[in-house]
């Protein structure tokens, strides 16, 4: 059954997208304000195919530049985040290279960045501020790797120098900063407990075609997220200082959902 359902999931996928990306190819290069709002869209209906429901407290700001920073459980968190709003990936530069999914990101206007190398870091650094700046919603996940779903990891100070690069005096008064806490809650509408929450999280060595294979094939999946309140990004006085108030925001909310706890009202 579990077969069954997983090769109906993924015909399914396929027929919706393949047909859908040219049309995200000619959006973007043709400059249209849609090839930042259809991805938006597609992956909410990416997340009634899977089967995935979400609960969502807080927004993200609609006005000016947002920096999402996020902890990252899986690869299902692209779909996930992609439907709470019209977002784009820092991406690590290995992604380029994986087949169909280097595709997906490429039309969603992820920003690929070469972790070991210092100069393209701080090119990047110049192209994601100018797009913050311009209104983009950028997502950094700032632990650098995915966890097991009931942790959250320290968070590389290093990645936010593609946001804060050493000695930046330049303003971004329109650009403000919101942290992401992601977690996985219920399957099948049942509470998914700390063992059960590896079954959805992709991580260390595993192989990412196997890993969904079996996780499209389990049922329906419920994604809790919070939303922090913007910070504006001038605030921070350094990478670090903006990198220790995320950590410390994402981890006591990832904390707060696995317990339950909601602050305020969930959509």
């Amino acid at each position: 059954m579990r077969r069954l359902r997983a090769f109906l999931v993924l015909a399914a996928f396929f027929a919706f997208t393949l047909p859908l990306m040219p049309l995200q190819l000619l959006l973007r290069r043709t400059g249209s304000r849609f090839a930042r709002t259809f991805p938006h869209w597609y992956h909410r209906q990416v997340c009634r195919i899977v089967g995935v429901r979400l609960r969502v407290e807080g927004r993200v700001a609609r006005e000016g530049g947002v920096l999402l920073v996020s902890n990252h459980v899986s690869w299902l968190d692209i779909v996930v985040l992609s439907a709470v709003a019209p977002v784009s990936f820092v991406a690590k530069q290995e992604v380029a290279s994986w087949p169909f999914v280097s595709w997906l990101a490429q039309l969603q206007r992820s920003v690929f960045i070469d972790r070991n190398r210092r100069t393209e870091v701080t090119g990047k650094a110049n192209e994601i501020l100018q797009r913050l700046d311009a209104g983009d919603h950028i997502v950094l996940f700032a632990e650098g790797t995915s966890s097991d779903g009931n942790t959250v990891l320290p968070f590389k100070t290093a990645l936010f120098a593609a946001v804060k690069p050493q000695g930046e005096a330049a303003t971004h008064r329109n650009v403000c900063v919101q942290t992401l806490a992601i977690t996985y809650t219920k399957l099948y509408g049942l509470p998914l407990c700390r063992r059960g929450r590896h079954f959805v999280a992709w991580y260390g060595d595993m192989d990412l075609a196997s890993h969904a294979w079996r996780l499209l094939g389990k049922g329906p999946l419920d994604a809790e997220i919070r939303i922090g309140p913007p910070v504006p990004l001038d605030q921070f006085a350094d990478r670090k200082a903006l990198a220790l108030y995320a950590e410390e925001k994402v981890r006591n909310d990832v904390t707060s959902l696995l317990r339950g706890r909601w602050t305020g009202t969930a959509r």
